[in-house]
């Protein structure tokens, strides 16, 4: 779908990229530059940079940028024009008549979401039936009201090949439709098809807007997969997707409880905490938690207390920090999950549990408190070792006030522990340190993989970015450049191709912002711009620095030139024209 300079430009005006970038990354100004731990990458050391004067973004660590349009397209997962949609929807823009593709797309996932729609009402209209009573016991068994489960809206698959199917398909869905809604599968010989559903208890899957985009479901008995979930469709992607949220962002609460299985969210909005919500069957993912820090300034991770439950929470805790949500993990004692813990307590139980969440710190000094016996001196000098790791992570008021407590609850002196911190914090240093050169080099490599000819070229290569960068940002010196380098002129053929583009669109009275590069260069190229532009904010933006750019080019050009000369065979005039030439 090509999409007008005109529409560009207002999306790019209203969509302004500190702005929205602030709603997923916990950015923090520094002059004319806002900084923040990287959304695509795990870092401690904040990396990601946003350019407000050039309306872009780059990680110095792993090499994502671009501008507003390629950060949603990669922190939603979203392809370019689903990004331009989603940015419009946000800053009330229209988008522009659709062409064919979009409206066969857009009808078809409409079709989709029908047909979800239909299968719910299917599945949940089973319980009443005989085929369904087994599932409705199920659910009466696991303690749920006739309330919760219309509230949401559970039902059953019965133990049918194409019960599900059939019935879809008498309401004039096709063949393909339900095999591209993941509802149904293709038989072996392909001239058939058969439910993927059969003999489960069936949780839908609820967007915030209130579409039915996915099912999970639970098997009857010991057959395998124990849980079956809908693969990813052109409504849903499971990596992005929550349960419940549709239903905890009413709860009007600042805060969400993320739980690990349906059955653990379900229980405690029975029991009250209508803010509870679950991932989708995968461990959590960047996404689901970037939506999540949308919906709720505080996330309480409430993952079952085995240890594949405390494992997971650590990784969540890891993902969290490229959010600005606070995070906290509760510690579940009493049963394995907070379902088992509201059956066996009571409400009042998980309160409890919930008041006393602890921190990131306490979660892990508590976590690794259990994998030691502190009552032995080697049980207690490992956990020590390992609490000063996390020490270190700290500021000094932080630090104080952990190590006083820890030496109080193993009788062991302040001074010692605050000592090790110290020792735990310069090893952590110099391992960052070695990251981020690998991280330096590992950016140089990206520019260097796409410009073949930088490493031989570098100085060029250099100048030529700068040069381009400066034209980007001040469209009114290409007369100035024109007059004394063309594109011609460049060294490295990459950066000529990007010069080439920019000049093209300037000269014909066009913006050449990154916004408006997307049809000519692929994502890896503009990922490339977006690095060449972060020296914008550096250069004081003058015609001298252009000139400065242009004599490095001309004569790394006359090197160049000279260097391929095959002296031996060239005549006396062919050298000396060389010469008057350059």
């Amino acid at each position: 779908m090509a999409l007008s300079d005109d529409f560009l430009a207002e999306l790019r005006q209203r969509a302004d990229i500190e702005s929205i970038v602030s709603s997923y990354v916990n950015i923090k100004r520094n002059g004319r530059i806002s900084k923040g731990l990287c959304p695509f990458h795990n870092e401690k050391t904040p990396s990601f940079t946003v350019y407000p004067d050039t309306q872009s973004y780059y990680c110095f660590g792993c090499g994502n940028g671009g501008d507003v349009i390629t950060f949603i397209k990669n922190i939603e997962n979203l392809d370019y024009i689903d990004a331009v949609r989603f940015l419009a929807d946000r800053t009330g823009m229209d988008m522009p008549e659709e062409n064919t593709y979009d409206h066969a797309m857009n009808k078809r996932r409409l079709r989709i979401l029908e047909a979800n729609r239909e299968a719910a009402k299917f599945f949940h209209n089973c319980l009443k039936t005989d085929s369904g009573r087994i599932g409705y016991a199920y659910f009466k068994n696991r303690g749920l009201s006739d309330e919760t489960i219309k509230k949401f809206g559970l039902g059953f698959a019965p133990d049918s090949f194409t019960a599900l199917s059939d019935y879809l398909q008498k309401k004039g869905y096709t063949r393909d439709e339900l095999i591209l809604a993941n509802l149904s599968r293709p038989s072996k010989n392909g001239r058939g098809i058969y439910d993927n559903f059969r003999n489960r208890v069936i949780f839908p899957i609820i967007d915030i807007r209130g579409n039915v985009i996915a099912f999970g479901g639970r098997v009857m008995d010991d057959s395998k997969p124990k849980y079956l979930n809908t693969s990813d469709t052109p409504v849903y992607k499971k990596s992005q997707g929550v349960f419940a949220l549709n239903l905890a962002k009413k709860s009007g609460k600042d805060s969400l409880i993320l739980c690990e299985g349906y059955m653990d969210v379900i229980a405690m909005h029975q029991a009250g905490f209508t803010n509870t919500v679950a991932g989708l069957g995968t461990a959590l993912t960047a996404e689901q938690a970037h939506l999540l820090s949308r919906y709720a300034s505080e996330i309480l991770i409430s993952y079952d207390a085995d240890e594949a439950g405390q494992k997971a929470a650590s990784r969540a805790l890891t993902i969290f920090k490229n959010t600005p949500a606070k995070i906290k993990v509760l510690h579940l004692n009493g049963g394995k999950d907070p379902d088992e813990i509201i059956k066996n307590y009571g409400p009042e139980k998980m309160r409890a549990i919930i008041s006393g969440a602890a921190n990131e710190i306490e979660f892990k000094l508590l976590s690794d408190r259990a994998k030691y016996d502190i009552t032995t001196d080697d049980g207690k000098r490992q956990y020590l070792l390992s609490a000063s790791n996390y020490l270190a992570e700290l500021g000094p008021i932080e630090r104080d006030i952990y190590a006083s407590r820890i030496a109080d609850e193993l009788s062991v002196s302040k001074e010692a522990i605050l000592e090790q911190a110290k020792k735990a914090e310069r090893k952590i240093a110099a391992v960052r340190k070695k990251r981020e050169f690998t991280d330096v080099q590992r950016r140089e490599d990206m520019l260097d993989k796409l410009n073949s000819e930088r490493r031989t070229n570098f100085a060029a290569a250099k100048a030529e970015e700068t040069l381009i960068a400066l034209v980007m940002a001040n469209p009114e010196f290409l007369k100035a450049v024109d007059e004394k380098l063309l594109p011609e002129g460049f060294v490295t053929d990459f950066n000529r191709r990007i010069y080439t583009a920019v000049r093209d669109r300037l000269n014909d009275g066009k913006s050449a912002e990154i916004s408006f590069l997307y049809s000519t260069l692929t994502e890896d190229e503009i990922k490339a711009v977006a690095k060449i532009q972060t020296v914008s904010h550096t250069l004081k933006n003058t015609v001298h620095e252009c000139n400065d750019c242009i004599n490095v080019i001309l004569n790394e050009k006359n090197k160049k030139s000279l260097a391929d000369l095959n002296v031996e065979n060239i005549s006396d005039e062919d050298f000396l024209k060389f010469f008057k030439n350059t």
